[in-house]
């Protein structure tokens, strides 16, 4: 059954690796680190992640979609605050996103106002 499933293409891991990457990324504002845990907890081979990772993140600009979320949810925050400041890193990287994008756009931020 399982064959012919996978035939019929109803069951394809790659597909299902790109799609479930590309929504997450777009609609929910997931960062790599994240999108790789929920796919490989969906029992995705380590290679089809890195492979939808790279494909989906070619398309997505990770520190765009990064900044977008920090005006989304810190508009009315100020950034050179330490405890926002704080707040917005631990959003960010609960979002998946990785240190290095976090940093630069938190100290640019800064150095902005």
């Amino acid at each position: 059954m399982i064959q012919k499933l996978q035939s019929l293409h109803y069951l394809n891991e790659e597909a299902f690796a790109r799609s479930w990457a590309l929504t997450r990324a777009q609609r929910r504002g997931f960062g790599p680190k994240r999108i790789e845990q929920e796919l490989r907890h969906k029992g995705i081979g380590q290679s089809l992640v890195r492979d939808a990772l790279r494909e989906t993140f070619e398309q997505v600009d990770e520190t765009e979609r990064a900044k977008r979320l920090l005006t989304r949810y810190f508009k009315g925050g100020d950034l050179t605050e330490p405890k926002t400041l704080r707040r917005a890193a631990a959003f960010l990287q609960r979002r998946g996103y990785s240190s290095n994008v976090i940093f630069n756009l938190l100290r640019y931020s800064i150095e902005d106002d």
